[in-house]
């Protein structure tokens, strides 16, 4: 599927939860973080953003700044990792413990147009590059993220052009003066997002646990 980074965000409060470290909550005998990190396994470099527990030796652990600040904060700092000619890196929550490798191939075959005949219509079509606009006319996109059955954007199960959110987080601090507590959705704003439904075999990839009944969800779908 080609080189990439992956920044994995696990930083979250939990609120809804009460305070607990949700990404250490275990999901089919794994915890949730640990199964985001191996869907992204292939990734260079791997980037953690949020507590360091029991993370697999190579993954580079950083914190958003301040701690708590956020997910487009802790993108951020999770970016500046990055090595410097990295140009596509998967951008995730560390809730989504549905999520797989295949469906990251996926997102980064609508991104790259690898083969944008087959990402886009299900066919079988010979690999075409994708150079400025896709083959039905449509301007080249600076991110691809799952879509939900109501059309809801799944922005923190996406893969993204490292260009376009390093310019993005530049022009939101310029606007805001602080990346802390900036909604995600300012930061993907004036970006080209190709939007992709789930189309695979199993449970949607993008499915992120948010309360207790999300997490039993979960477990049930992964046994």
């Amino acid at each position: 599927m080609g080189t990439y980074a992956a920044v994995v965000l696990a930083g979250g409060s939990a609120r809804r939860m009460g305070g607990v470290d949700k990404p250490a909550l275990p999901v089919g005998g794994r915890p949730m973080r640990a199964r985001v990190l191996a869907a992204v396994g292939d990734a260079s470099p791997l980037v953690l953003v949020g507590p360091a527990d029991d993370v697999p030796e190579g993954v580079r652990v950083t914190r958003e700044d301040p701690p708590g600040g956020g997910p487009v904060a802790a993108a951020a700092a999770g970016l500046a990792l990055l090595d410097p000619d990295t140009a596509l890196v998967a951008l995730l929550a560390a809730d989504l413990p549905l999520l797989t490798r295949s469906a990251i191939g996926d997102l980064l075959t609508h991104l790259t147009g690898e083969n944008p005949v087959s990402a886009l219509a299900g066919g079988g079509s010979p690999s075409v590059p994708m150079v400025g606009t896709d083959p039905v006319g449509r301007e080249r996109p600076d991110g691809a993220c799952f879509v939900d059955g109501d059309g809801r954007r799944q922005s923190l199960c996406g893969v993204w052009r490292v260009a376009a959110l390093r310019a993005a987080l530049d022009r939101l601090t310029v606007e805001r003066g602080s990346l802390s507590g900036a909604p995600v959705r300012a930061l993907l704003a004036g970006l080209v997002v190709r939007e992709v439904p789930w189309s695979g075999d199993g449970p949607p990839p993008w499915f992120d646990c948010d309360t207790d009944e999300d997490v039993r969800r979960a477990e049930e779908w992964a046994r």
